[in-house]
């Protein structure tokens, strides 16, 4: 039986079909641009990628654009019986939702009510939810919760010193996000440390967004995102930690509204702010023709994961492991050197040969003499999506 994974955006529908139990993806892709003239729509399956352009006007059309795609022209599926089951990637769950969870009226509504903690992502995917529903109604559809795998930190980690009671009222919290992805690599963790009772990790997820997760026997402690995913190391587009005042200062020199702020914020920021360039791959090569805006960008990037890795050393009490993962944390190993580097007083040494192997596979990377290993672990979220619906839908019958 085959689970869909749907992750919707503000006017984007990614999408990826998943055989259970083959345990691999059969297609995925993305319509981006919905709402507008000339669609862009891109599909993948049996190593082939198909880009087109239609007129997508709403993402329940965008839904039925990909299930034509899997029943009729790449011939997938044979019906939509075939799909045991529907996950919907759902960026906020706010405090009540610490797991997956199948999706009725109720937990539609819980979802829709946690819209001021996610103006930018909840609507879209608000919207996924219910173009998925009207579809395919008797298909049980699965909420995949960001937010869920941090809901085990302590108080005193994600409570934020504000007014007490104005931040109750307003749920403001440290929420954490990336959570598939940082449950996944830490089931891993588990693994390679053998299961063994108190095992400490530091989880580095860097893409274009990044995280970084200090976990105790598969229970998060704490994590670099707070309320919204604006918070943390520097990004690709995101600036990361700031001094908010920051916010007000611009607002009153440049006239802007803190809305205008806020999206420079999170668009214009990171490493595109100061680098010029989003993709790491253009600031390498233009740190490596001595671009000093690039160099400078690489090297503020390494040293705010150093500081979170050095701050999570000290709350866990050390750790057996220190783990890369997502599109950066996986692929760049100039990136791994940089945060490894001059962090043999933290009992991390890093292999330098081992490092520059190029390879999708899990791995060891540290020196022998490491205290903490490092590994690097190719992130799954897809494989977390597709086993909390089966886990949630043949649990239900």
């Amino acid at each position: 039986m085959a689970i869909l994974s749907v992750n919707c955006g503000s006017s984007s529908l990614k999408y990826q079909l998943y055989d259970w139990d083959a345990q691999k993806a059969l297609a995925s892709g993305l319509i981006d641009r919905i709402g507008l003239k000339d669609s862009n729509i891109v599909h993948k399956y049996a190593g082939q990628k198909i880009e087109r352009k239609d007129n997508c006007a709403d993402h329940q059309t965008a839904f039925h654009l990909v299930l034509d795609f899997l029943l009729k022209e790449a011939k997938l599926i044979s019906s939509l019986a075939d799909i045991e089951g529907v996950g919907h990637r759902i960026v906020h769950g706010g405090v009540n939702f610490s797991a997956s969870a199948l999706i009725d009226d109720a937990a539609l509504a819980e979802i829709k009510a946690n819209k001021d903690l996610a103006p930018l992502h909840t609507p879209p995917n608000v919207v996924g939810i219910e173009s998925a529903r009207e579809v395919m109604p008797d298909t049980p559809q699965v909420a995949i919760f960001d937010t869920a795998f941090h809901q085990t930190m302590p108080e005193y980690a994600y409570a934020y010193a504000l007014n007490y009671e104005l931040a109750q009222k307003y749920k403001i919290r440290k929420y954490g996000f990336h959570g598939s992805s940082h449950r996944y690599v830490s089931e891993r963790a588990a693994a390679l440390l053998d299961n063994r009772p108190g095992w400490k990790a530091i989880i580095v997820h860097v893409g274009n967004g990044s995280s970084l997760s200090a976990v105790r026997d598969g229970k998060c402690l704490d994590t670099s995102m707070g309320l919204t995913p604006l918070a943390g190391v520097i990004m690709g587009t995101r600036a990361g930690d700031i001094d908010p005042a920051i916010v007000q200062f611009l607002v009153h020199k440049t006239g802007e509204t803190v809305e205008q702020i806020m999206s420079r914020l999170n668009k214009e920021s990171g490493m595109l702010g100061v680098s010029g360039f989003s993709d790491q791959r253009d600031i390498l090569a233009g740190a490596a023709r001595g671009d000093t805006r690039c160099q400078l960008a690489l090297q503020m990037q390494a040293y705010s994961v150093k500081k979170y890795i050095g701050a999570y050393l000290a709350a866990l009490n050390g750790a057996d492991a220190l783990i890369f993962t997502a599109g950066i944390g996986e692929n760049s190993p100039d990136f791994r050197q940089a945060v490894c580097e001059n962090m043999s007083a933290l009992g991390l040494e890093l292999d330098v040969a081992k490092n520059q192997e190029r390879s999708g596979a899990e791995r060891l990377i540290s020196a022998p003499d490491s205290q903490i290993k490092i590994f690097v672990v190719p992130t799954n979220e897809e494989f977390i999506i597709a086993r909390d619906v089966i886990e949630l839908v043949r649990g239900k019958n």
